[in-house]
This record gives structure tokens, sequence and C-alpha cells, in this order.
């Protein structure tokens, strides 16, 4: 058809007056028009081009003021119905009551890092609480949350409620079957202890552990391994455990014949890291006994002197106090060479070897620890009987191989 209109539109003789091709645009028009509204219609007609809607669009009905709610209100009646689904570590404590944990202890970030004879000058921050605002029913008083005097008299009956858990000493056949079930360095049943030393949350993960298995592998690195004693009262001090098996760094904590895991203490979970407190400082400018001179003379030369050992971070530290006893029977000064560590932990280092050896702390610099035995040293310190590093309940020759076989991925330390 547009062709036809072409044709129409198409002038023959240019001559022609304006008035026929006015008429041949008006009948172009008419007819474009006929034949698009004839198609137009046919479409209308065919049921395969017909446009039905799927859901067609309801009367919409303009709602009353009463049933208008502002966002606000929506916003808030959908907080009060989520209330039973708050997370643990929620910190809203409308209309819940304080946790109670009968533990006769205080609660600390550290229990085996802390020195209970040193009283902190200061706090790097404001008292408030790590286990959030009024989750517990013990006082933060900026390093601790004091125990409730009630579990303080109640101490004595947590002891006997401990042996009764332990019951009877395990046999030797029993303790070489712990140990060469959970004695292995693939053991699923472990925990890596490092320079927090035995942490408050750590607690709840040695009893989480309990639930599936006897027992329990910790292997310690770091700071903490200098007194690994320390590290053993405490793990069995705070859980209740006995520990059967001690090889270097590597422990096995045993839960006891009685335990039940429905029936574990309660213990709240730390929700951050609280910052340690500021404690006196561990150098004096002039050491006691010394003369301001002296002691400039004494640091420099034990600058001078040759390490003693160097050690590696997160190693294991555990023959670093014979080692210092043994050297101060030849030499006053002993230098401690600390390269690649943190200054946090070659201080905690020199703090633990003042306490231990003992000895007087010179100098921290460069890396370097310089000690001095003093002038009150006898050299009959040095000659004890060092500890040794396997110490088991009922030891046997047959089992100390039998430990030794599994601690093959054991890392030693001080070179």
């Amino acid at each position: 058809m547009a062709s036809i209109a072409r044709g129409l539109s198409r002038r023959t003789n240019p001559y022609e007056p304006p008035c026929n091709h006015i008429i041949t645009i008006a009948l172009q028009s008419f007819i474009l028009r006929t034949f698009s509204y004839n198609a137009l219609s046919f479409h209308d007609h065919d049921p395969h081009h017909a446009f039905k809607p799927l859901n067609p669009p309801k009367t919409l009905k303009p709602r009353k003021n009463s049933q208008l709610k502002s966002p606000n209100e929506e916003i808030k009646k959908t907080a009060d119905d989520n209330t039973d689904d708050q997370p643990l570590w929620s910190l809203d404590r409308k209309d819940k009551t304080p946790i109670h944990s009968p533990l006769p202890f205080d609660f600390k970030y550290s229990y085996s890092e802390s020195n209970p004879n040193l009283t902190p000058i200061g706090f790097r921050e404001k008292k408030f609480s790590p286990f959030g605002p009024g989750r517990i029913d013990r006082k933060w008083t900026g390093w601790y949350a004091a125990a409730p005097q009630q579990a303080k008299r109640n101490a004595d009956t947590f002891r006997k409620h401990r042996e009764e858990v332990l019951g009877d000493p395990l046999t030797e056949e029993e303790i070489a079957e712990l140990v060469e079930k959970y004695g292995r360095s693939n053991c699923d049943r472990q925990i890596n202890l490092g320079r927090g030393g035995v942490t408050h949350n750590m607690l709840d993960d040695i009893h989480n552990h309990w639930k599936r298995g006897e027992a329990i592998r910790i292997k310690c690195l770091g700071v903490p391994t200098i007194d690994m004693d320390n590290i053993c009262f405490h793990l069995e001090d705070k859980t209740g455990g006995k520990i059967i098996s001690r090889r270097t760094n590597i422990l096995i904590l045993y839960r006891g014949r009685h335990y039940d895991p429905k029936q574990r203490p309660v213990i709240p979970l730390m929700l951050w890291k609280p910052h340690e407190p500021i404690y006196p400082r561990l150098i004096k400018d002039v050491v006691d006994g010394l003369t301001s001179e002296e002691t400039k003379e004494m640091r420099k030369r034990g600058l001078s002197t040759p390490p003693l050992t160097r050690l590696t971070k997160n190693g294991v530290y555990h023959r670093l106090v014979q080692k210092v006893r043994d050297a101060f029977t030849q030499n006053e000064l002993v230098r401690i060479d600390c390269k690649g560590m943190e200054t946090s932990d070659y201080k905690k280092i020199g703090s633990k070897l003042r306490d231990l050896v003992p000895c007087v702390l010179l100098l921290f610099k460069d890396e370097q620890i310089v000690i001095w035995r003093g002038k009150n040293y006898h050299t009959t310190k040095a000659s004890s009987e060092p500890v040794s590093d396997v110490v088991t309940e009922g030891s046997n020759n047959s089992l100390l191989l039998l430990e030794a076989a599994h601690d093959a991925d054991n890392n030693s330390v001080v070179t």
C-alpha cells in the first residue's frame, strides 16, 4: 500500500498546478489511515495477539486514619517480637538477671601471666567490664572481677567436689592408653596455649572438649613456657582436672573418672580482651647497691658480653632459667638476645627471670636483656637439680619412650 501511495503522490508533469498535488497528499493520508485501522482491528479480534493481564489490578480503596501506622511503630513492633532471638553477646540486659558462677576464684583475663603480688598503679582505660555491662554478678575492678564472699566460703566444697569427680588415681595401663590416644600431634582434642597463658575463655574451651573426650592435649608456646609448673598449677586449679602427662611443652589434662558434662561449672565468657593495667617500672635508674657510675659501667659491660642464648619468637623456653643459673656460676653478667620478638614479650621474660632465678634486671635495649646476679648471689642456688622435662603420674620407662615418640613435632627453642 505504501507503493500505491508513493505512485499517487508522484507528479507526472512538473508544470501541473499545485492544487492537484495537494489532492494527492490528502488521498495518501486517507489510504494509510484506512489500512492501519483495519490491521489493528484484525489483531484485536485475533486471540493469539490479544493482550490480557495475568493479575488484573484490584480496585484500590483508601485506608482509614486508624489503619495508618508510622514507620517508627512498625520498627518498634519488629524489635519487640525478636527479643528472644538476640545473640548471646547482646548488651541489652533488660529484664535479665546477671549470670552467677559458683567458682571460688577471681575472674582475670590471664591467670598464669598475672602476678598477684604486684598492684597496678594505673589503668589505660575506664573500668568497663569485659564481660559486658550487667552480665555477671561480679564487679570489675579494672584488672579482675572479684568473687563474691559466698563463693569464697565454698572453696572447700569446690575442692571436695573436684576430688570426687577425679575418683581413684589412674593405673599405668590407663595412662599409657590415654597418652597413646591424645598424645599424638594430629590429635583433634588440642588447645594451643600462647603468650596469654591460661586465659579465662580457655577454661570454657577445655570443658567443651571434655564433652566428647576424656582428656585434652595442650601445646604451650611462648613466654609462659619459662615456668611450666605455674601453667600446670593453674590448669588443675581452675579446671578441676589432672595433668597425667607432661613432656617438655606438651601437657595432657584428664577430666576425671566421674566427670558429667551436664554438671560443668558456669563460666561466663569475656567479650573482649581488656587492656593491661600499668605496673611499676621493672628497671630502676640506679640499681640498689650500686652508684650511678657503677650502674652505667655495668650496663655497658653487659651489652658487650657475648649472648648466652638467642630466643626465637613463640618458642619453648623451659630450660632458660637453669641456663641462666649455670651462667651465673662463671659470670656476674648475662645477656640474652631476643631479636625478632615483641617488646612486651621479652620484658615479660625479664620479669619472670627476676623472680625465678633470682637476679637483677639492668637493661632492655635493642631487643637485648641484660641481667646481673647481684652482690648476695650464692652459687649453691645454681647447683640445684634441674626439673625433669617428663613428669607423669605413675611414671614408667616404657611410658616415657612412648611420650617421646609422640612428641616429634615439638620445636626446641633456646639455641
